[in-house]
């Protein structure tokens, strides 16, 4: 999956009319009991684009798929099947201008495993580059003052399949053999890419008053008819919250949210029949770290634990998420 973040930046102005705004903040600062508005340009700074420049970065999720599930509904688990999945995503974007940017992103994943394998257990590993993809983004709108901030910005791109799919070959070779225990874990699962090229969108939100604010987040992944005539479903993903800032300063800020994610997931089409163990829709609680430094560095981490999931056939689902970014504004 594809993070949309919550990218709160300094208001656009024409280049005279800047400086004297960032003069304006210093002034602010050194006023002493207003100097919440100059932690928060600075945090806006760090964490989006704040002019033109590049930004450059890392982003992990890890994922641990430890339950088993039959239609939603939890179900034993003789051979402790599991899936632990990081994709570390390295990416790199330019802004042109204080409303449009782009942004290259290349995803680093590694699977370990253990599933049952007839009345066996298979053990493995895979691991190796995914689908790389070439986003766009613009601000739609945006207000700011003392007390508000609210920003709306739009999403656009594509994903390219240079990610493997060999293991999309296992489809092929699936049989259930009588008497043993089946497994929650697939090809699809295990899969590096897609084989497809997919049209990705989406839109967020953040609105600030004061120390308070709330961010929301929306992606839609279109996807195409990939290798081996494999096509993965649709995908609706979102995240959001609201949040406080617990300490704004001159040189850094510390925020924390309560973050609602989730993902809304149809089963995906291997030769034009239904895969009927490829449905989800899930929701995850958990907690978020937000920390600037100095309006270069901006930095998260998270963990989403799930309260409701909904999958169709027999599935293996996540037990959590962790969650983390590292961001450099140059």
């Amino acid at each position: 999956m594809i993070a949309l973040k919550r990218t709160p930046q300094k208001r656009r102005e024409p280049p005279g009319t800047f400086t004297l705004l960032v003069a304006w903040a210093a002034g602010i600062c050194a006023s002493g009991n207003a100097c919440d508005l100059c932690a928060i340009y600075a945090a806006q700074q760090a964490e989006g684009a704040a002019g033109r420049g590049f930004v450059a970065g890392v982003a992990e999720q890890f994922t641990h798929f430890g339950t088993l599930q039959m239609d939603g509904q939890k179900v034993d688990d003789p051979t402790s099947q599991y899936l632990d999945s990081s994709i570390s995503q390295v990416f790199a974007g330019y802004y042109f201008n204080e409303r449009f940017g782009v942004q290259f992103n290349l995803p680093v994943i590694y699977r370990s495993f253990q599933r049952p394998e007839g009345f066996g257990i298979d053990r493995g590993t895979e691991s190796g580059i995914g689908d790389v993809s070439l986003l766009g983004n613009a601000r739609l709108f945006r207000t700011d003052s003392g007390d508000w901030t609210i920003t709306w910005n739009a999403l656009g791109g594509v994903k390219f399949p240079t990610g493997s799919t060999d293991r999309i070959t296992e489809e092929f070779e699936e049989v259930e053999v009588p008497g043993a225990p089946a497994s929650g874990i697939h090809g699809h699962d295990l899969t590096l890419g897609s084989g497809s090229f997919d049209g990705l969108v989406g839109t967020s939100a953040f609105v600030r008053w004061r120390r308070a604010f709330l961010s929301a987040q929306v992606q839609y992944a279109l996807r195409s008819t990939g290798d081996y005539d494999y096509r993965f479903a649709n995908d609706l993903t979102w995240l959001g919250g609201p949040g406080l800032y617990l300490a704004l300063a001159h040189q850094y800020t510390l925020a924390l949210q309560a973050v609602v994610s989730g993902e809304d997931k149809g089963t995906d089409t291997f030769q034009g029949e239904s895969a009927e163990d490829t449905g989800v829709t899930a929701v995850y609680l958990g907690p978020q770290v937000d920390f600037t430094w100095g309006g270069k560095l901006s930095a998260e981490v998270a963990v989403d634990l799930p309260v409701s999931i909904d999958n169709t056939a027999l599935q293996a689902v996540p037990d959590y998420r962790v969650r983390a970014a590292l961001a450099w504004h140059f």
